[in-house]
Protein backbone atom coordinates (compact mmCIF):
# COMPACT_ATOMS: atom_id res chain seq x y z
CA UNK A 1 0.00 0.00 0.00
CA UNK A 2 1.25 3.30 -0.44
CA UNK A 3 1.44 6.04 1.75
CA UNK A 4 -1.17 7.67 -0.21
CA UNK A 5 -3.36 4.93 0.45
CA UNK A 6 -2.80 4.86 4.28
CA UNK A 7 -3.66 9.01 4.48
CA UNK A 8 -6.84 8.33 2.83
CA UNK A 9 -7.56 4.96 5.00
CA UNK A 10 -6.63 7.73 8.39
CA UNK A 11 -8.69 10.23 7.11
CA UNK A 12 -11.71 7.91 6.88
CA UNK A 13 -11.46 6.66 10.50
CA UNK A 14 -10.36 9.36 12.21
CA UNK A 15 -13.17 11.44 13.70
CA UNK A 16 -11.44 14.23 12.97
CA UNK A 17 -8.46 15.91 10.66
CA UNK A 18 -5.66 17.09 11.89
CA UNK A 19 -3.04 19.68 11.11
CA UNK A 20 -0.76 19.42 13.33
CA UNK A 21 0.81 15.99 14.09
CA UNK A 22 3.80 15.40 16.76
CA UNK A 23 6.33 12.21 16.94
CA UNK A 24 7.40 11.36 20.30
CA UNK A 25 10.82 9.80 20.68
CA UNK A 26 12.43 7.71 23.63
CA UNK A 27 11.04 8.90 26.72
CA UNK A 28 8.20 10.82 25.21
CA UNK A 29 5.68 8.54 24.73
CA UNK A 30 3.61 9.49 27.44
CA UNK A 31 2.69 13.08 26.54
CA UNK A 32 0.42 11.80 24.23
CA UNK A 33 -1.75 10.14 27.12
CA UNK A 34 -2.11 13.43 29.24
CA UNK A 35 -4.76 15.10 26.91
CA UNK A 36 -8.26 14.20 26.28
CA UNK A 37 -8.52 11.19 24.10
CA UNK A 38 -10.06 11.37 20.66
CA UNK A 39 -9.19 7.80 19.13
CA UNK A 40 -6.38 5.49 19.57
CA UNK A 41 -4.84 2.50 17.61
CA UNK A 42 -2.03 0.78 17.22
CA UNK A 43 0.58 1.01 14.66
CA UNK A 44 -0.17 -2.63 13.76
CA UNK A 45 -4.07 -2.00 12.53
CA UNK A 46 -1.91 1.07 9.91
CA UNK A 47 -1.47 -0.47 6.62
CA UNK A 48 2.31 -0.12 6.06
CA UNK A 49 3.40 0.87 9.32
CA UNK A 50 5.75 -1.41 10.61
CA UNK A 51 6.16 -2.60 13.72
CA UNK A 52 8.89 0.14 16.23
CA UNK A 53 10.78 -2.33 18.54
CA UNK A 54 12.73 0.54 20.67
CA UNK A 55 12.67 0.71 24.11
CA UNK A 56 9.23 3.65 25.21
CA UNK A 57 8.96 3.73 21.87
CA UNK A 58 4.68 2.54 22.30
CA UNK A 59 3.62 1.71 18.48
CA UNK A 60 0.10 3.61 18.42
CA UNK A 61 -1.26 6.22 16.56
CA UNK A 62 -3.10 8.67 19.06
CA UNK A 63 -5.49 11.86 18.17
CA UNK A 64 -5.81 13.71 20.72
CA UNK A 65 -7.38 17.35 21.77
CA UNK A 66 -5.08 19.69 22.36
CA UNK A 67 -6.29 23.75 23.18
CA UNK A 68 -9.36 22.82 21.35
CA UNK A 69 -7.91 21.17 18.66
CA UNK A 70 -7.27 17.92 17.03
CA UNK A 71 -3.63 16.76 17.40
CA UNK A 72 -2.73 13.67 16.18
CA UNK A 73 0.44 11.83 18.08
CA UNK A 74 3.05 9.08 17.22
CA UNK A 75 3.96 7.22 19.68
CA UNK A 76 7.48 6.24 19.12
CA UNK A 77 8.64 5.69 15.56
CA UNK A 78 10.81 3.60 13.18
CA UNK A 79 14.61 3.49 13.23
CA UNK A 80 17.04 2.48 10.89
CA UNK A 81 18.95 0.17 13.21
CA UNK A 82 16.20 -1.83 14.15
CA UNK A 83 16.66 -3.24 10.08
CA UNK A 84 13.72 -1.08 8.79
CA UNK A 85 14.70 -0.05 5.20
CA UNK A 86 14.96 3.59 5.11
CA UNK A 87 11.66 3.77 2.77
CA UNK A 88 10.07 1.83 6.04
CA UNK A 89 11.41 4.91 8.07
CA UNK A 90 10.12 7.46 6.38
CA UNK A 91 6.85 6.53 5.58
CA UNK A 92 4.87 7.91 8.56
CA UNK A 93 6.07 11.30 7.59
CA UNK A 94 5.08 10.81 3.84
CA UNK A 95 1.41 9.42 5.21
CA UNK A 96 1.58 12.93 7.39
CA UNK A 97 1.89 15.21 4.56
CA UNK A 98 -0.12 13.37 2.18
CA UNK A 99 -2.93 13.90 5.18
CA UNK A 100 -2.26 17.65 4.91
CA UNK A 101 -0.77 17.54 7.86
CA UNK A 102 0.67 21.58 8.12
CA UNK A 103 2.75 21.65 11.13
CA UNK A 104 4.91 18.75 12.44
CA UNK A 105 7.21 18.28 15.59
CA UNK A 106 9.49 15.39 16.04
CA UNK A 107 11.29 15.08 19.32
CA UNK A 108 14.29 12.27 20.08
CA UNK A 109 16.61 11.75 22.96
CA UNK A 110 20.38 12.77 22.06
CA UNK A 111 23.34 12.66 23.46
CA UNK A 112 25.54 15.84 23.58
CA UNK A 113 28.76 16.82 22.86
CA UNK A 114 28.38 20.31 24.81
CA UNK A 115 29.57 20.27 28.77
CA UNK A 116 26.69 23.35 28.83
CA UNK A 117 24.27 20.92 27.68
CA UNK A 118 23.51 18.21 30.24
CA UNK A 119 20.74 15.31 30.85
CA UNK A 120 17.45 16.99 30.35
CA UNK A 121 18.35 20.13 28.54
CA UNK A 122 16.11 21.20 25.62
CA UNK A 123 17.36 21.61 22.50
CA UNK A 124 16.11 23.53 19.53
CA UNK A 125 17.47 21.71 16.18
CA UNK A 126 18.73 24.39 14.02
CA UNK A 127 20.38 22.28 11.66
CA UNK A 128 21.76 18.65 11.07
CA UNK A 129 24.63 16.83 9.42
CA UNK A 130 23.86 13.82 8.19
CA UNK A 131 26.42 10.96 8.47
CA UNK A 132 24.46 7.73 8.53
CA UNK A 133 25.95 7.42 4.86
CA UNK A 134 22.22 6.97 3.60
CA UNK A 135 19.72 10.03 2.15
CA UNK A 136 16.27 9.40 2.90
CA UNK A 137 15.28 11.12 -0.60
CA UNK A 138 17.09 8.42 -2.68
CA UNK A 139 14.69 6.83 -5.20
CA UNK A 140 11.45 7.82 -7.33
CA UNK A 141 10.98 11.45 -6.37
CA UNK A 142 7.05 12.10 -5.56
CA UNK A 143 6.97 15.85 -6.94
CA UNK A 144 3.92 16.50 -5.47
CA UNK A 145 5.92 16.32 -1.96
CA UNK A 146 8.88 18.29 -3.22
CA UNK A 147 11.30 19.13 -5.87
CA UNK A 148 14.16 16.67 -7.05
CA UNK A 149 16.94 18.74 -5.18
CA UNK A 150 15.09 20.11 -2.48
CA UNK A 151 17.57 23.29 -0.91
CA UNK A 152 18.53 22.38 2.78
CA UNK A 153 19.08 25.80 4.13
CA UNK A 154 16.28 26.48 5.80
CA UNK A 155 15.59 23.20 6.89
CA UNK A 156 13.95 24.04 10.58
CA UNK A 157 11.53 27.10 10.01
CA UNK A 158 13.52 30.05 11.81
CA UNK A 159 10.00 31.70 12.25
CA UNK A 160 8.72 28.86 13.66
CA UNK A 161 11.66 28.39 16.23
CA UNK A 162 10.94 32.02 17.77
CA UNK A 163 7.23 31.56 18.25
CA UNK A 164 8.77 28.37 20.20
CA UNK A 165 11.06 30.41 21.92
CA UNK A 166 8.37 33.10 23.15
CA UNK A 167 6.22 30.25 24.56
CA UNK A 168 9.25 28.52 26.23
CA UNK A 169 10.16 32.01 27.66
CA UNK A 170 6.57 32.79 28.72
CA UNK A 171 6.05 29.26 31.10
CA UNK A 172 10.12 30.14 32.26
CA UNK A 173 11.44 26.78 30.33
CA UNK A 174 15.00 27.07 29.74
CA UNK A 175 15.73 26.32 25.94
CA UNK A 176 19.17 25.98 23.95
CA UNK A 177 19.92 25.21 19.90
CA UNK A 178 22.10 22.78 18.59
CA UNK A 179 23.41 21.19 14.93
CA UNK A 180 21.88 17.36 15.16
CA UNK A 181 24.86 15.05 13.98
CA UNK A 182 22.96 11.76 12.42
CA UNK A 183 24.83 8.91 13.00
CA UNK A 184 22.96 4.79 12.17
CA UNK A 185 23.51 3.45 15.21
CA UNK A 186 22.44 1.47 17.32
CA UNK A 187 26.09 2.04 18.71
CA UNK A 188 26.70 5.51 20.52
CA UNK A 189 29.86 7.20 19.20
CA UNK A 190 33.63 6.23 20.01
CA UNK A 191 35.88 8.52 22.49
CA UNK A 192 38.14 9.18 19.22
CA UNK A 193 34.56 9.82 16.94
CA UNK A 194 33.40 12.27 20.06
CA UNK A 195 36.95 14.08 19.57
CA UNK A 196 36.91 14.69 16.13
CA UNK A 197 33.66 16.10 16.11
CA UNK A 198 34.53 18.43 18.61
CA UNK A 199 37.63 19.43 16.99
CA UNK A 200 35.47 19.93 13.83
CA UNK A 201 32.98 21.92 15.70
CA UNK A 202 34.79 24.46 17.10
Amino acid sequence: MSYRDTAQWLLERLPAKPETAIILGTGLSDMAEAFPLITKMSYAEVPGFAISTAPSHKGNLILAEVGGKAVLFLQGRFHYYEGHSIAQVIFPTRVLAAMGIKTLIVTNAAGSLRKELPPGSIVQIIDHINFMGLNPLVGVNDDSLGERFPSMNQLYDPDYRDVCDEIAARHGISTHKGVYLAVSGPSLETRAECARICNVGS
